[in-house]
């Protein structure tokens, strides 16, 4: 499984908010994740959920071929959250 995303959008997301997509294989190494689809721009698009400690990440992503293209990462919505609680009792 591989990952691509747009090099200048990963260096805006580590200076605007401390994430790095390098570290997008996290959310599919095997721990308990919510995989959502989230349509956009006629785009197949997906956010997947989890936590790393007591904070939890959404990142979003589409495939490109057999790759998962990372679209942008951020601290999870409350909504995103309660969601993930709902399926894991987390």
């Amino acid at each position: 499984m591989g990952f691509s995303w747009n090099e200048q959008k990963r260096l805006k997301t580590i200076a605007d908010r401390g994430l790095d997509f390098i570290m997008v294989w996290q959310f599919f190494d095997g721990r308990p994740v919510i995989h959502q689809p989230t349509p956009r721009h006629g785009e197949d698009r997906w956010k997947s959920t989890t936590h790393f400690g007591e904070k939890f990440y959404t990142v979003v992503w589409l495939w490109v071929g057999e790759t998962r293209h990372v679209i942008s990462m951020r601290r999870a919505h409350a909504q995103e959250i309660r969601a993930y609680r709902a399926l894991h009792s987390d």
